[in-house]
């Protein structure tokens, strides 16, 4: 009986602690998206882009040959999305996530579903074709 009561015990310390790394979320401000009607403007990765630092430290990384196209605004950017590749941040959850750009640099992402932004702490460059 002894060994059960003990068992056990470690069991309700091994799930409750594997919890408490779980607890992080996504920090993001409101912002007003813009919707554009579709004007042409994308453009196509010539390499391929790490975003290390991300909420989280999920890091992802930008394929080659994406095409992203312009899909609206914010007041941080140009929103652009790709139906190349699912673009997502994730910490405690998973969020679809759009790119913001503003003078050919990532600045952060836009979260669709939340309607908010998520900063970069600095700005990434994006090498695209001519």
């Amino acid at each position: 009986m002894f060994n059960h009561v003990v068992s056990l015990s470690a069991l309700v310390v091994v799930l409750v602690s594997g919890c408490a790394f779980n607890l992080a979320d996504v920090k993001y401000s409101p912002t007003q998206f813009q919707s554009m009607t579709k004007d042409g403007r994308a453009f196509t990765l010539s390499m391929n882009v790490k975003l290390t630092d991300t909420p989280c430290w999920y890091g992802r990384e930008l394929r080659q040959n994406t095409r992203w196209e312009y899909s609206g605004s914010v007041a941080q950017g140009e929103v652009f999305r790709s139906r190349d590749q699912i673009l997502t941040l994730e910490c405690s959850n998973i969020y679809e996530a759009y790119l913001v750009v503003r003078e050919g640099r990532v600045m952060g992402f836009f979260l669709p579903v939340q309607q908010g932004f998520v900063g970069l702490p600095e700005p990434v460059v994006l090498p695209v074709k001519p």
